[in-house]
């Protein structure tokens, strides 16, 4: 309904027509004015030439011929009144549609820039809806990567330990060599390594320590980082004052041991981690000694990690051949 009221006031023919009938309107209320005004002089000088010199007879005929021109006049001034009427109401419609016209050109403007708009919107989501299944489609490449890295890595872990409990005997109950979160642990009883209360690495432990540094040197991509314990009993033989000194000279004794066995110094890693860390109860002796350990911690440096899986996969690779 709203295109079709739209349509019809834009058609030319039917706007000159509502103009033309609005001129003629004006036209004929013109003339109507004219002769309200000279019927009303007639009237006025019919009377005075009836006052001044006809009979009675000629009088009365005046009298009702002014009666007559009067109901005219008023019969005109009446339609005269529904002209002006109707003229303003044609005029205050003519607006109405004027202004109805402009609306509409200016609804169909915004309509017209409404759909280039959201052509537009429409464009640019697409290409925004590319962009981002293509940012997940290399997120997942990477993802895949990663999993298969870990995956390698996990081998190459695996491959680690079978070396390491290989060459340093896995029957030993003072030595432990596991995998926790992909890093490799190599725990040695306080016994095996130290006396009692003494940070000096005994002859023993050497002749272990001997085939740790043998593996970790065949590991040029790893750094290797003793780290020593204690349990809770109280310490201080100068220069040591407490346990955090035995365990720090404890890790630096063996770290000492294992460059004089060849390993790159600047592999190795000192730490002394006192009665802090236990991994059993103090409350018995068993307890108090599972904690007096020292532990050698085979971990891969970060940012050779993938050439160092892709060496060590190659070499499984050709194990297995």
């Amino acid at each position: 309904m709203f295109i079709k009221l739209l349509k019809f006031l834009l058609i030319p023919t039917q706007t000159h027509l509502l103009l033309h009938n609005f001129g003629m309107l004006k036209n004929n209320i013109n003339k109507t004015e004219i002769i309200m005004k000279k019927t009303l002089i007639l009237g006025v000088f019919a009377l005075l030439l009836l006052g001044s010199c006809v009979s009675k007879k000629e009088y009365a005929a005046l009298e009702a011929k002014q009666k007559e021109t009067q109901d005219l006049l008023n019969t005109a001034t009446v339609k005269l009144n529904s002209c002006l009427a109707d003229k303003a109401s044609s005029e205050a419609r003519a607006k109405a549609l004027e202004d109805r016209i402009a609306d509409l050109k200016s609804s169909n403007e915004n309509l017209i820039q409404s759909n280039k708009d959201l052509t537009m919107l429409t464009s640019k989501g697409a290409s925004n809806i590319e962009k981002t299944l293509e940012s997940m489609r290399e997120k997942d490449l990477k993802i895949t990567r990663l999993q298969d890295a870990i995956s390698k890595k996990d081998s190459v872990m695996l491959a680690l330990v079978t070396s390491l409990k290989k060459e340093v005997g896995i029957n030993d109950p003072d030595i432990e060599v596991n995998v926790e979160k992909g890093v490799v642990f190599i725990s040695i009883a306080d016994k095996l390594l130290f006396k009692s209360g003494s940070y000096v690495v005994n002859e023993r432990a050497k002749e272990v320590l001997g085939k740790v540094a043998k593996v970790v040197k065949s590991k040029p991509d790893f750094e290797c980082m003793v780290e020593a314990h204690t349990d809770p009993v109280p310490y201080n033989k100068p220069p040591l004052i407490d346990n955090w000194d035995l365990s720090v000279k404890r890790a630096t004794s063996v770290v000492r041991v294992l460059e004089d066995l060849g390993v790159n110094s600047s592999k190795l890693i000192a730490a002394g981690r006192s009665q802090y860390v236990p991994i059993a109860s103090n409350d018995t002796a068993e307890g108090k000694a599972a904690n007096r350990r020292t532990r050698i911690v085979i971990l891969p440096k970060i940012d050779e990690f993938y050439d160092m899986i892709e060496k060590e996969m190659k070499n499984l690779e050709a194990a297995g051949n």
